[in-house]
C-alpha cells in the first residue's frame, strides 16, 4: 500500500491534502468537520492584528463561472480576511491542535508592513501550538488597497522583509503566501527565500471580474448597485498555478525551496500532477466548497489507487517526477513529428474536427460526400486541435514518425529533418545553419 503520510517543512500529517486559508477554515466548528472527514492539516482564514475590526460586505461575496452542464469552473470571491475577533480564532486554534496532534494546523497572517506589528502577533500564535505559519502576501481585494495582501506580493523587497522579521521572531516554520498577480513569480520566491523562508504556497487568488449583469450594468457579485474587483480561484485556474510551481521548481535560485500547492486542485489526479511538479503537498478550497469536505475522501482514495498501480510507495516518490521534463520553448525537439489519426469505428461523424481545422487552422481533414473525415498528412501540422475538440475520447490520435523515414499511407518521406539546425546568435529560435 503506498504511504501518504507527509512530511512538509517537518510538519507531520496523514495525507498530503490541507485545505487552504478560507471561508472553510474560518473556525472551530468548520476545522473539526474538516479533521472528521479525513484531511491531512488545515491553513487557518487569514488572522489579522488586534485592533479595528474588520467589516466584510453583507451581501453576495462569490461571483461563479459555470461550464455547460452548470459545473463550476471558477469562484470570484470579495471576502476578507477573517471578521471574528482575534482572541477567538487563537482560541479555537488551541483547541483544534490540542484534539488532533497528528494533523497538521498552520496559521494564515496578515498585518500591516511594520516590524512591531509582526513581532507582536508571532508570540500570541505560537502559544496556539500551531505548527507554522503561512504569510498572507497575495491577496489580491480589499486588503491589498491597504497596502498588504498583494501589494506585499508584488514588491520582493517587502516578501524579503517581512519573512526576515517571522524568522528572526518564531520557531515555527514560515511559509510565504505567493500572489499570481505578478509578471515573474521567481521574483518574489526568490524574495522569500532570501528572508530565510523554510518554504512558499501558491498560488493565492487571481485579480478578476467574472461578470457583468447587463440589466444594471454593474460587476457581479454585486453590492447596493456596486461591483468591485475579486479573488479568482478553483478549476479553471489549475494550468496557471502549475505553471507557476513549475518555475519555482525548475529555478537554480529556487530549486529545493518547499512549495505548497494551490490552484484548481479538483481531484486526486490534479493533486498528483502538483506533486510531480515540485509541491510538496497540496491545498484546497473550492473543491470543498463546491462538494463538501468528504471530497477528500475521493482524493485520498484515488491518489493511493494510483501510487500502487505506478509503484510509488510514499509521495516524496512523486515530488519533483516531472520537473526534469519542462524546458524553456527553444529546447524543444524540433525533429519530433507526429500526425493526427482519425479512428473511422470510434467516429460519430460530427464534423466538428473538420470544421475547425478547416476554418482555423490547416486544412488538413478532408471532408467526403457520405462524412468520412480523414487527415491529409501534407498538411497536417500535428497541432492537436482536432484531438481537443473531438467529443469522442481517444477517437483522434498522434502517431508519432521518425524524420526521414517513410509515412505508411502516403507512401511519402516525411521531410523535416532539422539534425543540422543550430541556434542563431540573435534568435534563440532554432534556424538553418548557414
Amino acid at each position: 500500500m503506498a504511504n501518504l503520510t507527509s512530511t512538509f517543512v517537518g510538519i507531520k500529517s496523514p495525507n498530503p491534502f490541507w485545505l487552504a486559508s478560507a471561508p472553510p477554515t474560518d473556525k472551530e466548528y468548520n476545522v473539526r468537520r474538516a479533521f472528521e472527514a479525513g484531511w491531512g492539516g488545515v491553513v487557518w482564514k487569514t488572522l489579522g492584528e488586534d485592533g479595528p475590526p474588520v467589516v466584510n460586505v453583507n451581501g453576495p461575496r462569490y461571483g461563479a463561472i459555470w461550464g455547460a452542464d452548470r459545473r463550476l469552473l471558477g469562484l470570484n470571491n470579495i471576502e476578507l480576511i477573517t471578521d471574528r475577533p482575534l482572541e477567538v480564532n487563537l482560541q479555537e486554534i488551541k483547541a483544534v491542535k490540542r484534539d488532533y496532534p497528528d494533523r497538521a494546523v498552520v496559521v494564515s497572517l496578515m498585518v500591516p508592513c511594520v516590524e512591531e506589528a509582526w513581532k507582536k502577533i508571532l508570540p500570541l500564535v505560537e502559544e496556539t501550538g500551531a505548527d507554522g505559519i503561512e504569510l498572507n502576501c497575495g491577496c489580491p481585494h480589499g486588503m491589498s488597497e491597504r497596502g498588504m495582501g498583494s501589494a506585499v506580493g508584488q514588491a520582493p523587497d517587502l516578501i524579503e522583509a517581512i519573512t526576515r522579521w517571522c524568522k528572526q521572531t518564531t520557531r515555527m516554520p514560515v511559509i510565504v503566501k505567493l500572489t499570481p498577480n505578478i509578471t515573474d513569480i521567481r521574483g518574489p520566491a526568490q524574495a522569500a527565500k532570501r528572508g530565510g523562508a523554510d518554504a512558499v504556497s501558491l498560488i493565492n487568488t487571481i485579480n478578476s471580474i467574472t461578470s457583468v449583469n447587463l440589466d444594471t450594468f454593474a460587476p457581479e457579485p454585486t453590492i447596493d448597485g456596486w461591483g468591485a474587483h475579486g479573488g479568482y480561484c478553483g478549476p479553471a485556474v489549475k494550468p496557471i498555478a502549475l505553471n507557476m510551481v513549475a518555475e519555482i521548481a525548475r529555478d537554480p535560485e529556487t530549486a529545493g525551496l518547499p512549495i505548497s500547492g494551490i490552484g484548481g486542485v479538483n481531484t486526486w489526479r490534479d493533486a498528483a500532477e502538483f506533486l510531480a511538479l515540485g509541491a510538496g503537498n497540496v491545498q484546497v478550497c473550492t473543491a470543498a466548497m463546491t462538494y463538501g469536505f468528504k471530497i477528500v475522501q475521493e482524493m485520498i482514495s484515488g491518489l493511493s489507487d494510483w501510487m500502487d498501480k505506478a509503484g510509488h510507495s510514499s509521495v516524496e516518490e512523486v515530488v519533483g517526477r516531472a520537473v526534469p521534463n519542462v524546458k524553456n520553448w527553444q529546447d524543444l525537439n524540433l525533429n519530433y513529428i507526429t500526425k493526427a489519426r482519425i479512428d473511422q469505428e470510434a467516429c460519430i461523424k460530427c464534423g466538428r474536427c473538420y470544421a475547425a481545422c478547416e476554418d482555423t487552422s490547416h486544412q488538413a481533414i478532408s471532408m467526403s460526400p457520405d462524412r468520412v473525415f480523414e487527415v491529409k498528412d501534407d498538411e497536417c501540422v500535428a497541432c492537436n486541435l482536432c484531438v481537443n475538440v473531438c467529443p469522442v475520447e481517444g477517437c483522434i490520435t498522434m502517431e508519432e514518425l521518425s524524420p526521414g523515414a517513410i509515412d505508411e499511407r502516403t507512401g511519402k518521406v516525411v521531410e523535416k529533418d532539422y539534425a543540422n539546425w543550430t541556434t542563431h546568435p540573435n534568435n534563440p529560435m532554432k534556424v538553418p545553419a548557414e
